[in-house]
């Protein structure tokens, strides 16, 4: 007799497939960012504010599919939902200050140290448990994620200010991931995302005018590259990663996103002809291995 399928596994192996297509989508944003004709903080602003129209729409359609949807009643309501927009901020404002001031391996090996801390808050502020299969999964998948930056890792004194930037951007990407996880409790993904992308954009608008950075592209294919930006990466691939960390565990979920970087690595070979390394290709799979046996330590 075949085993049947609960509706709950359903919807665990629908989220798992949304985190994956999600990190994906977000692992193109270095094509967009590389080819963008503005700096990469008003290219960082763009990304969620010409999401928002977008993002507005899903909510419109959400709450008039289910009117029941909770909507923002307070100000602590809309305050935590800005505040986690403000952590995704500054986790894209010093990615973009890591890369400045190290090697893009540097920064990109730094920055994938998330997991460590979305597994350390989520045992401290919100007692999850975490197993030893897991720990062995996060382990194998941080172990991919060195061996993806291969030989271009440069560990030097003139490095020390981007790396330690790239270790504050991990920070601010577990923040990030821990505060939609437990908003996605109560608010739909919809309304997440909006709330939350204004809240992005409001801090990073005043970050890019400080730097002195051009906020006007100047072609049409400047803007199709921001459009193509906010909407793949940050509509639909942030929009995906929001609603499956309402079914999956916030810990598995940042091991997930590594894949992140195998995907850009991947795309940059498609799209851009750079040549994958044999470091990175073992990197890849070590990840994946890294992310299959976290999934089973986590359920």
């Amino acid at each position: 007799m075949a085993e049947r399928i609960s509706s709950t596994q359903i919807a665990d192996r629908g989220a798992l497939f949304a985190l994956l297509l999600g990190a994906v989508l977000v692992g193109a944003s270095p094509i967009f960012v590389r080819l963008s004709e503005l700096g990469p903080m008003a290219t960082a602003f763009y990304r969620p504010f010409l999401a928002v129209p977008a993002l507005a729409v899903w909510m419109a359609v959400d709450r008039r599919s289910d009117p029941a949807t909770r909507r923002p009643a307070s100000r602590a309501d809309y305050l935590r939902l800005l505040i986690a927009g403000a952590f995704f901020a500054g986790d894209l404002a010093f990615w973009h200050l890591s890369i400045l001031h190290t090697s893009i391996a540097n920064a990109t090996l730094f920055a994938n140290a998330a997991p460590i801390f979305v597994t350390l808050g989520a045992w401290l502020l919100f007692a999850h448990r975490v197993t030893r299969l897991y720990l062995s999964g996060m382990a194998l998948a941080l172990a991919g994620a060195v061996l993806l930056a291969g030989g271009s890792l440069a560990i030097a004194p003139e490095n020390l200010l981007g790396d330690m930037f790239g270790i504050i951007t991990a920070m601010f990407l577990a923040s990030y991931i821990l505060a939609i996880s437990r908003l996605r409790t109560g608010f739909s993904a919809a309304t997440t995302m909006t709330w939350s992308s204004v809240g992005t954009a409001a801090v990073l608008l005043p970050v890019a005018w400080v730097m002195g950075e051009q906020l006007i592209a100047v072609t049409l294919t400047g803007w199709a590259l921001l459009i193509g930006l906010a909407l793949l990466s940050h509509a639909a691939g942030q929009g995906l990663i929001a609603h499956a960390l309402a079914h999956l565990r916030p810990g598995f979920s940042s091991i997930g996103l590594l894949l992140e970087p195998v995907a850009a690595a991947l795309l940059a070979w498609l799209i851009l002809s750079e040549a994958i390394t044999a470091w990175q290709a073992t990197g890849g799979a070590v990840i994946l291995s890294g992310i299959v046996l976290a999934r089973r330590g986590s359920r």
